[in-house]
């Protein structure tokens, strides 16, 4: 059987409109702009565009329009704790849910003592293991400083009511992760081509020595299996398939993988633009490392991915 992989009409018009939003709100500023205050208008204008609607159970969306618009979230270098958005309007009651959906709301997912923009959440989701909480903080929740520039908060929880679906909900977060890695890679390695056909030494384009070209063409290839992945993983979703769970988890490692190849190319190509805070990618590459530490962890992933081969615990 052969799957037509690539985005339908609706699915690129949702990436479309996505991309066409972040480029007219300034995304790309927002990005860079590390330490200003969370950015709650732009945060409503991707829930009234609807991009975080397509998580909502029962909604007329699927996994593919889903993974479409955070593929391009993703190029756009969209900030925000957009994965534990999807994973919280998945999981939470109404009426939070909607106020999540429309971007009124702000989400925080994890476990203490860090959890990701919990100085800026207005709700609050505690994960241990199988297991989720709606939650909210005893005490002051502290600022720390993140590695990919966005926040962290030190902050303790105390557990308000038990959530179901969270197996659910870590199944569609990760694909969503994926697909945010993959648009992001993507961008991330455009610019480093587009720099190794202009810049020369020795009076030829770098990209014509063997060092620069083969890493470049090593980190396209494991890039493409992973939006591969990702769109399989979509459609075996929206098709009801029963290892849809799995092939999200695959997705997930896949991109991640991909996405950490794509940065550290990136910056041997560009030399020291690549590691600069003013250079052209390392608002997008600091991102994509810290991407495989958000929550939810990967180890369900792992375990899946290892268990038909008897290598799981």
């Amino acid at each position: 059987m052969t799957l037509a992989l690539d985005w339908d009409e609706g699915q690129r018009a949702i990436a479309e409109a996505v991309a066409r939003f972040c480029a007219e709100a300034g995304a790309e500023a927002l990005a860079r702009a590390e330490g200003a205050p969370f950015p709650r208008g732009f945060w409503r204008g991707l829930g009234a565009l609807g991009v975080f609607a397509l998580a909502e159970p029962g909604g007329e969306s699927g996994a593919g329009e889903l993974a479409a618009a955070f593929e391009a979230l993703g190029a756009a270098a969209c900030p925000g704790p957009l994965i534990a958005q999807v994973f919280a309007v998945r999981v939470v009651p109404p009426p939070a849910r909607g106020a999540l959906a429309r971007g009124d709301a702000v989400a925080a997912v994890g476990a203490p003592p860090l959890v990701a923009f919990a100085p800026d959440a207005d709700l609050f989701v505690e994960l241990a293991g199988d297991e989720g909480w709606l939650a909210r903080p005893r005490g002051e929740v502290a600022r720390v400083a993140g590695l990919g520039g966005e926040p962290l908060g030190r902050v303790a929880f105390e557990r308000v009511e038990r959530l179901g679906g969270v197996a659910d909900a870590r199944e569609l977060s990760d694909l969503a992760r994926a697909a945010w890695g993959v648009g992001a890679a993507r961008r991330l390695l455009g610019a480093a081509v587009e720099h190794a056909r202009a810049r020369r030494q020795f009076g030829r384009p770098i990209g014509e020595f063997q060092a620069v070209a083969h890493p470049l063409a090593d980190a396209h290839v494991r890039l493409a299996a992973a939006e591969t992945l990702v769109r399989a993983a979509a459609w075996a979703r929206d098709a009801g398939g029963k290892e849809a769970a799995l092939r999200a988890g695959a997705a997930r490692l896949a991109a991640e993988g991909a996405g950490l190849l794509v940065a550290r190319v990136a910056h041997q190509t560009l030399g020291a633009l690549g590691v600069t805070s003013e250079g052209p990618l390392f608002h997008l590459s600091r991102r994509l490392r810290q991407l495989p530490a958000l929550p939810p962890p990967a180890a369900h992933a792992e375990a899946a991915l290892l268990a038909p081969l008897g290598l799981s615990e």
